[in-house]
């Protein structure tokens, strides 16, 4: 039997990254997936090939700033019948500078897809999770994609920091909030260190042009020092940790906010 049979998850900022490696994932695992994202295109590219494998996979357009778009979202989901276990906020936005570098309408974009988008997911998709979660032996769940920004100074990123600091105590929050009034939603956040993806990337480059260093693999080399275990994370390290919260081996866990971050906020 595969860990998510008869569930159904909706994935946000999936059509690549640790979305895409979770959906995948999911897929693999005997959930229905829900591929949510803006980039339609490479959305739609990822559900065929899931499908062709043998999952279930269906792109849907989702601008996760955008209250009507969850909406169109979630009737999309559950208006034939259909239902909800396994919310994945996973979206998220980065553009590496300082505080007194970064406009007000970065600072509202940044905060617009880092919180706003956890704030509405949560809100709008409440009620089809709540439903789900009384015909479900342990319940249905919510995982938000934080980052060790979120547990320790991002000196060099403090508004990303601040953003994502924001999704870790909300995650407690919510996850209480459930609990207390006999809700069966769990809900737990995943703080993963510096991955090996697009938004990766983006953060080293930010620091090697921050350091006025040309080689920014320099940077990459130094960013996986840094983590004891010695290297930066794959897809696969997050995703995994993102299915365990998202199925009944981790029946008794809410409110977690756990790292994969190779031991860095260990130190």
């Amino acid at each position: 039997m595969n860990k998510l049979d008869n569930k159904t998850a909706l994935i946000t900022g999936a059509a690549n990254g640790i979305g895409a490696q979770t959906a995948r994932l999911m897929a693999q695992q005997g959930a229905t997936v829900f591929v949510a994202d803006i980039l339609t295109d490479l959305a739609q590219q990822l559900t065929s090939e899931i499908n062709a494998e043998g999952g279930l996979a269906t792109a849907v357009k989702l601008d996760v700033t955008s209250e009507s778009g969850w909406h169109d979202v979630i009737q999309q989901i559950t208006g034939n019948g259909g239902k909800l276990d396994i919310l994945v906020n996973n979206a998220g936005y980065f553009f590496g500078k300082g505080f007194e570098d970064a406009t007000l309408d970065e600072w509202r974009k940044l905060v617009d897809v880092n919180m706003t988008s956890v704030f509405l997911g949560t809100k709008i998709c409440t009620p089809a999770l709540r439903a789900a979660g009384l015909h479900s032996r342990h319940g249905s769940a919510i995982i938000n994609l934080s980052s060790i920004a979120g547990l320790v100074a991002a000196p060099n990123d403090p508004l990303y920091g601040m953003t994502k600091g924001g999704v870790t105590m909300f995650t407690k929050s919510a996850a209480i909030s459930f609990a207390n009034k006999g809700d069966r939603i769990r809900v737990n956040s995943v703080h993963p260190g510096v991955v090996n993806t697009q938004m990766g990337d983006q953060a080293i480059a930010s620091q090697a042009k921050r350091l006025g260093i040309a080689d920014a693999e320099q940077i990459r080399r130094l960013a996986a020092e840094k983590h004891p275990m010695g290297r930066i994370a794959e897809t696969a390290d997050i995703a995994n940790a993102i299915l365990f919260l998202a199925c009944d081996d981790s029946a008794f866990m809410t409110g977690v906010n756990m790292p994969v971050d190779g031991g860095y906020t260990a130190q």
